[in-house]
C-alpha cells in the first residue's frame, strides 16, 4: 500500500472482506476541545468529526474552520461507501475509512496489537504516560535525531529523556514548551533526521502520503501516533509505517479512568 487514495481503492474494491456499502453511519458528531496542561503558556485547540458505524467510531481532527458542525445533519444515515466517493471534505472520508477499518478488525481484537492501559489520574499525569508509550515505540539511541511531525510537548521531553535529539515541525507553534523552535517545513526535518514520528493528523490534512512516500525513500523508520486515522495507519505498516500508537475513540484526554491504546510494531 503506497497511499491512502490506493488503501481507498482497495476497500471500495472489496479486498478487506466487508462490503462498505452495507456500513450504514448511525451517527455523526463534531467537538471542540481545549487543553492547557498545567505550567504550560499554550492552548492546544482540537477539532474531531466522529462517525459511528455499529459498535465503533471513526475519527479524524480537522483545522478550525474547515467543515462547519451543521455537516452533521446530512451525514447520519449515510453508507460508508457514500461518504468515501463522495466530494466531502477529506477529514470526514478519512473517519469514513478509520470507521471501516475499525469495523473489519477493532483494535482490541487484533492479534497484532499490543494493549498498554493509560493510568487514571489528572490530564498530565494520563498526557505523560501515553506520550511515554509512543516514545517506547523507538530505539531512540544518544544523539538519534528524531523529526517529530506534530508537536505534542510530552513526547519532545520523553524523547529527549531518551537521549534523542527532537526536530520539531508543527504548523500551530513557533516553539515548543522547553524552548525547541518549531519548524514548519516537513521535508526539512525529516530529511535531516535519523528516524520519525508524526501524529494521524497528517493523514486529515492531506500530507500523509508525501511523508510515507519520503520516509521509504530514505530507509527510515516512521513511528505514528494516532487519534485520526488509528485504523487507516494500521493499513500501512510494513509498508513504510514501522510503529504505530493507536488510540481509537473515546480518547483518553476524555476520561480520568484508565483507558487502553494500542502499540503495534512491524514484525511483531
Amino acid at each position: 500500500m503506497a497511499s491512502v487514495g490506493e488503501l481507498v481503492e482497495a476497500v471500495l474494491a472489496g479486498s478487506f472482506g466487508a462490503d462498505p456499502a452495507t456500513f450504514p453511519l448511525t451517527s455523526a458528531f463534531w467537538l471542540h476541545h481545549t487543553t492547557r496542561l498545567p505550567g504550560a503558556d499554550v492552548t492546544y485547540r482540537n477539532y474531531y468529526v466522529l462517525l459511528r458505524v455499529g459498535e465503533v467510531f471513526g475519527a479524524s481532527s480537522f483545522e478550525d474552520g474547515e467543515l462547519d458542525p451543521t455537516y452533521c445533519a446530512d451525514t447520519s444515515g449515510r453508507t460508508l461507501t457514500d461518504v468515501l466517493t463522495s466530494d466531502d471534505p477529506l477529514p470526514v472520508r478519512i473517519a469514513a475509512l478509520d470507521a471501516y477499518l475499525t469495523a473489519v478488525e477493532p483494535h482490541h481484537r487484533s492479534t497484532l496489537a499490543e494493549e498498554i492501559t493509560l493510568p487514571a489520574g489528572t490530564p498530565d499525569m494520563r498526557a505523560r504516560a501515553r506520550d511515554e508509550a509512543v516514545a517506547g515505540l523507538l530505539d531512540v539511541a544518544d544523539g538519534t535525531k528524531v523529526a517529530l511531525i506534530g508537536v505534542v510537548n510530552p513526547l519532545v521531553d520523553a524523547i529527549t529523556a531518551r537521549g534523542g535529539t527532537c526536530l520539531p515541525c508543527d504548523f500551530n507553534l513557533r516553539e515548543t514548551a522547553s524552548g525547541l523552535p518549531v519548524s514548519r517545513d516537513m521535508i526539512e526535518v525529516v530529511d535531516a533526521a535519523d528516524a520519525v514520528v508524526a501524529t494521524g493528523m497528517t493523514l486529515s490534512d492531506g500530507s500523509f502520503d508525501i511523508l510515507l512516500a519520503r520516509c521509504r525513500e530514505q530507509a527510515k523508520p516512521l513511528a505514528l501516533y494516532a487519534q485520526t486515522g488509528s485504523a487507516v495507519a494500521r493499513a500501512f505498516l510494513g509498508s513504510g509505517v514501522t510503529a504505530l500508537s493507536a488510540e481509537p475513540f473515546p480518547f483518553s484526554q476524555f476520561s480520568a479512568r484508565p483507558t487502553s491504546l494500542y502499540r503495534y510494531r512491524t514484525g511483531r
